[in-house]
């Protein structure tokens, strides 16, 4: 071997090793939410109601639900925590995750409504997020007793 292919052959080898070595698999992909089983009892109350759903993160990259606006009222996010509601400032959707906002855990609030939903209506609400774009879910109005199939508890708003 001359020593003009030695210096190409141990160039293409240091190329490969730099390839490799500034690899680290890929970064994780970006968050990728979507919303899903998103509903609203008939507010039993003039003024206040509550709303849920489930947020699916298919990407890498964990994300955080920060706010939610929507025409139909004051609205915020809640979590139950040993049986006490109160307001997050932000709940976590995991990578390759869910947040699920469920009677008797974590909820969506509104108060000051500026009227009371009926069933078959549905009422929209913008879900923003610390890195992700807003997302907007129209949650359909259902009989105040209605639970999805697996859900069992419940938060008495």
């Amino acid at each position: 071997m001359n020593r003009r292919s030695a210096a190409t052959a141990l160039t293409g080898a240091l190329a490969l090793l730099l390839a490799g070595c500034g690899s680290d698999g890929g970064s994780p992909s970006p968050a990728e939410l979507s919303a899903g089983s998103a509903y609203m009892p008939r507010p039993v109350s003039p003024t206040m109601a509550a709303g849920f759903l489930v947020i699916t993160n298919k990407g890498g990259t964990g994300d955080e639900l920060t706010s939610v606006a929507s025409d139909a009222g004051d609205v915020s996010v809640h979590r139950t925590v040993n049986g006490v509601m109160e307001k997050a400032d932000r709940l976590p959707v995991p990578a390759h995750g869910r947040l699920v906002l469920e009677s008797g855990g974590s909820h969506l609030m509104f108060e000051n409504l500026r009227r009371r939903p009926q069933e078959g209506e549905t009422v929209a609400v913008e879900l923003r997020f610390a890195r992700s774009g807003p997302l907007t879910v129209e949650l359909p109005v259902k009989p105040p007793t209605y639970r999805p199939a697996g859900q069992t508890g419940t938060s008495g708003h």
